[in-house]
């Protein structure tokens, strides 16, 4: 007996295993219509002929093996803080197991609401796995990453059906369509078939919509704006968060790559902390370098660390900054969702106990900004309203903003935490995702990571290389219209489940008929 469940539970981590490959940036997508159809074969057969004693531990081996071969690159950012290092098995394991919980719950309740009939257990699968998918991105900090539906960021025409559903509503069609050749093996009826015809239709309607789209935005004029956006891809190395480096230098490199001409006016878009030592206020010491190599129609936007006063104690936060080149401030804002244990320890007060401390930042937890709100920018040669995201934002779909007011979206980041690994492709492709749900350009600037203009329909029309140094620029775009998602938001994926439990009944009563 042991013998049997070791076999089945080493089957079923090597599924989920496996099925990380579908992720970026390897997107063999065509693995899950195989994993994922036996894995629900499997748990619909052990339904059959057993109780609910071991369903939990199925969902749990799967997630298992998915997030440990496609989360290991987080270890990497406890490598460069020696009293971190002894944290790296412990990290290594810890966040796949606790990931994995979601899964085992997903399992555990298919064995309460099973049903002998398979489409109907199909859909109850599937609407399970969809929901549990949304708790675990939004519950607590929420952590969205890895949703099966980010298999398919390569296939631009299949994904711009995000523009209307959004991701979680994507990711639930996903799930059912991967899992859809499991209900050929296991017909009894017809009605399986019917099923896996109707998501093969629903496939290629999803294809033929995103040619139409694609299509409807090339015919669009593109229109010449009065400025530049440039975002800078450098790869300065980490340890300026550990070491005392020479911030002269950094800024001084900065310049060289950002070419300034003074003559054309740009917006200069710099990544996520890129100034090590001096907060927001102490930047002003600079004023007279800014001012040399930039244009008085020139603006700036860098990560650095602002401080704030609140009731005597001092709030640390994560700031992204508008400065014009005499560095007054001219617009900002803090970073409102962080990373856990990256940017804050949840539970300091308990945690800190034991020597847990955050990744990025020495001296304390950051603080949370309260609100995300689009800043607006104007002098005289520049009018114009930008969304701001830093580094972890860009992974939280239907979150971005409440309204679409907005011209463009900034994403800054600092990739180097997770080394030359996948991560940072993995991060990048949430990029793709918003472009399209929300119908903006995404301006994407990472340091030690992928710089970017990605357009409406999520192509990305410029790029620095994962490894390479340089800068991209939008002078010009195609205005689009606002989504049907950027309005409606994750409601449209309550409507699904709505959608998927009338089907789920309507199948149930059909059998009694």
């Amino acid at each position: 007996m042991f013998k049997k469940n070791f076999l089945n539970s080493l089957y079923i981590f090597f599924l989920g295993a496996i099925s990380s490959y579908s992720l970026p940036p390897y997107n063999y997508f065509i693995i899950n219509f195989i994993t994922f159809s036996l894995f629900f074969i499997f748990i619909f057969n052990k339904k059959k002929i057993s109780k609910n004693k071991y369903f939990f531990q199925y969902g749990w081996y799967f997630g298992f093996g998915y997030f440990l071969f496609s989360l290991y690159w987080i270890s990497i950012s406890l490598t460069f803080d020696q009293s971190f290092k002894f944290l790296i098995p412990v990290a290594t394991i810890l966040l796949p197991a606790s990931l994995a919980i979601f899964y085992g719950l997903i399992t555990y309740l298919f064995s309460i609401f099973y049903s002998k009939n398979v489409v109907i257990s199909f859909f109850i699968f599937s609407i399970l796995f969809g929901i549990i998918e949304f708790v675990r991105g939004s519950i607590l900090t929420g952590f969205p990453w890895n949703l099966i539906s980010f298999s398919f960021s390569n296939s631009i025409y299949f994904i711009q059906i995000l523009s209307i559903i959004g991701t979680y509503s994507f990711n639930l069609i996903c799930i059912s369509l991967f899992t859809v050749p499991a209900l050929f093996f296991l017909k009894n009826t017809r009605t399986e078939i019917v099923v896996c015809f109707f998501f093969i239709l629903i496939s290629a309607a999803f294809l033929i919509f995103g040619k139409i789209r694609d299509n409807n935005f090339n015919s669009l004029e593109s229109v010449k704006n009065s400025y530049t956006i440039k975002a800078i891809s450098p790869n300065i190395n980490l340890d300026r968060f550990y070491s005392k480096k020479d911030e002269i230098k950094i800024i001084n490199e900065l310049i060289e790559l950002s070419s300034p001409s003074k003559i054309e006016p740009t917006i200069f878009l710099w990544p996520e902390g890129i100034i090590p030592d001096s907060y927001l206020r102490e930047m002003s010491s600079y004023k007279k370098l800014f001012l040399n190599k930039f244009g008085e129609n020139d603006l700036i936007i860098m990560g650095l660390n602002s401080v704030k006063k609140n009731n005597g104690k001092n709030l640390l936060f994560n700031s992204m900054a508008i400065f014009n080149n005499k560095l007054d401030i001219i617009a900002s804002y803090n970073k409102v969702n962080l990373v856990p244990f990256g940017e804050f320890t949840p539970f300091e007060s308990i945690l800190g106990l034991i020597g847990l401390k955050t990744v990025t930042n020495k001296y304390q937890s950051f603080s949370s900004g309260e609100t995300r709100t689009p800043l607006h920018i104007k002098n005289s040669k520049i009018d114009l309203t930008l969304l701001p995201l830093i580094c972890y934002e860009i992974i939280y779909s239907g979150k971005l903003s409440k309204g679409n007011n907005f011209d463009y979206i900034i994403n800054i980041s600092e990739d180097g935490w997770f080394g030359n690994s996948i991560g940072p492709k993995q991060h990048f492709a949430h990029s793709i995702f918003r472009s399209i749900e929300s119908g903006k350009y995404i301006i994407r600037s990472a340091n030690n990571g992928i710089s970017a203009i990605i357009n409406p329909i999520g192509i990305i029309e410029k790029k620095v290389e994962f490894g390479s140094t340089g800068y991209v620029k939008l002078s010009e775009s195609r205005l689009v219209k606002s989504t049907p998602f950027m309005v409606y938001g994750n409601k449209v994926f309550l409507m699904l489940i709505l959608i998927y439990i009338f089907l789920i009944f309507s199948f149930n009563r059909s059998k009694y008929e």
